[in-house]
C-alpha cells in the first residue's frame, strides 16, 4: 500500500491518519513534507474545531522511513518542520495511539495538545541508538510534556516505555483498555467541539508560553458574545451556542 496521509472531517473533528502499514506507519519524506500543507488547510477550515492524529491499523507511527530519505535531505529538518506545524495548529489536537509510537512518532505525538492511548502501546525516543543529536526544539517540547527527568531518561537510554509508564510520566492524558480507544476519542472530541473556541484557542496560546498577545485576547473576549451565551445557557439549562471563531 502507498505511504500517505489520509484525512476526514466530520462533526467538527478532522482526523488525520498516518498510513504506511507495510512499515508500521513510518513517515516517508513525502509524508513529512505533506503534513504542514495539510494542517494549514485544516486550520483554515471553519468546520474544523478539533484535530485527531492517529495511525492506520494497530500502530501509531514507528518513526521515519529512512529508505525514503534520498537526495541529501535532512530527515531531522523534515521532521521538525512537520512537528512545528502540528504544534502551531490553532485548535485542540489529540493523538490517538495504538502500538508503537517511536522516534518521529513520539515527536508528532508530543506536538499534540493531548495524547490518549490504548493498552499495549509503546513509546520511545531513540536518537542515542544512532548517535544523533535530537533537535533542540523537540527536546524542549518533550521536556515540557514529561518534565526534564523523564525527558533525560528517554533521550539518554533510548529505551521504550510501556503505556503504564508513559501515563505515569505524564506523556499520556488517558490510557484506555483494549478496544475502547476509538469510543473514548469520539466521546471526548465531541465534548471539545461543543466548547468555546475563544476559551480553547486563548488557553492553548497561554499554556504554550506565548506572552505577546495578552491584550489581543482581552479585546477578543470583550468583543465576543461567548461569555454572555455561556452564562445564559447555564441559567437556562441548555447547550450553549458559541459563535467565536479564530
Amino acid at each position: 500500500m502507498d505511504a500517505t496521509l489520509l484525512h476526514t472531517v466530520a462533526d467538527g473533528v478532522a482526523t488525520v491518519v498516518i498510513s504506511h502499514p507495510a512499515k508500521r506507519n513510518a513517515m516517508t519524506a513525502s509524508m513529512w513534507r505533506a503534513l504542514p500543507e495539510l494542517l494549514t488547510g485544516l486550520a483554515g477550515d471553519p468546520a474544523v474545531r478539533v484535530l485527531v492524529l492517529t495511525g492506520d491499523g494497530p500502530t501509531f507511527c514507528a518513526g521515519a522511513d529512512i529508505s525514503s530519505l534520498t537526495g541529501g535531505e535532512d530527515p531531522r529538518a523534515l521532521a521538525v518542520t512537520a512537528e512545528e506545524a502540528l504544534a502551531a495548529f490553532p485548535k485542540p489536537t489529540l493523538a490517538a495511539i495504538r502500538g508503537f509510537c517511536v522516534g518521529g512518532g513520539s515527536q508528532l505525538a508530543a506536538a499534540c495538545d493531548l495524547r490518549f492511548a490504548e493498552e499495549g502501546a509503546s513509546f520511545g525516543v531513540t536518537p542515542a541508538k544512532l548517535g544523533i543529536v535530537y533537535p533542540a526544539s523537540s527536546t524542549r517540547r518533550l521536556a515540557s510534556v514529561v518534565g526534564p527527568a523523564w525527558a533525560k531518561y528517554l533521550l539518554f537510554s533510548a529505551e521504550l516505555l510501556g503505556a503504564d509508564q508513559a501515563l505515569r510520566a505524564g506523556f499520556l492524558n488517558e490510557l484506555l483498555a483494549a478496544g475502547q480507544l476509538d469510543k473514548r476519542v469520539a466521546e471526548f472530541t465531541r465534548i471539545l467541539a461543543s466548547r468555546s473556541q475563544l476559551t480553547q484557542v486563548a488557553a492553548k496560546e497561554f499554556a504554550d508560553g506565548r506572552t505577546d498577545r495578552d491584550g489581543y485576547w482581552e479585546d477578543q473576549a470583550a468583543g465576543s458574545d461567548d461569555t454572555a451565551e455561556g452564562v445564559a445557557a447555564f441559567l437556562e439549562r441548555r447547550a450553549p451556542r458559541f459563535t467565536w471563531t479564530p
